[in-house]
């Protein structure tokens, strides 16, 4: 029997025309750490795009070659790129086996995509995936109903709380921020 792969959480906060996207950099196989450095963030489009995935690494990346193609293809419409993704990640033969999610968003908006059909956005502007996107899908919410705090620091806070309660998830914490900050589309290291 094939041994499941667990790790990750991602989360993407947008405030105030900033989105932040944050992913941890845990790789578990069964109860061994294989890695604590991974990076599950991409930009896409000169940093306008960030994404990250929970789940397979080989079929995430598979999964973001083609939303990439998708979203060239669309001429950077997000909301297109990622129904079309995800309508042929549904019907496609090949890419129906594939064992991943993603979450994808611009300055605007965000999407948690998924092989299943699933196209959503979230109403609040934060989105988690992953073993502990629970954890910090809370811890976000928590933030950006009760402090100041910018979509950076939410994302960044919320997986280090996911850290310290879920095992599939470490402390190497990666930030895309996307938008109007100084480290627009630049991966940041804890």
């Amino acid at each position: 029997m094939k041994e499941r792969i667990r790790s990750t959480t991602i989360i993407a906060v947008r405030r105030e025309g900033e989105t932040a996207l944050a992913g941890d950099g845990q790789v578990t196989q069964g109860d061994q750490v294989m890695k604590r450095t991974a990076r599950k963030l991409r930009t896409l489009r000169n940093g306008t795009v960030g994404t990250g995935f929970a789940g397979s690494t080989a079929d995430a990346l598979t999964l973001f070659d083609r939303f990439e193609q998708q979203l060239e293809r669309v001429s950077g419409n997000l909301r297109r790129a990622a129904v079309e993704l995800t309508r042929d990640w549904r019907t496609d033969k090949y890419l129906r086996r594939l064992e991943a999610m993603l979450l994808v968003a611009d300055a605007d908006q965000i999407f948690v995509l998924s092989g299943d059909g699933d196209v959503i956005e979230p109403d609040d502007g934060v989105a988690a995936i992953g073993s502990g996107g629970g954890y910090a899908l809370a811890a976000a919410r928590a933030m950006l109903r009760y402090t100041a705090l910018d979509a950076t620091t939410i994302a960044r806070s919320a997986l280090e709380i996911a850290a310290a309660m879920c095992i599939y998830t470490n402390d190497e914490i990666a930030v895309v921020t996307l938008g109007h900050s100084d480290a627009h589309g630049t991966p940041s290291q804890p």
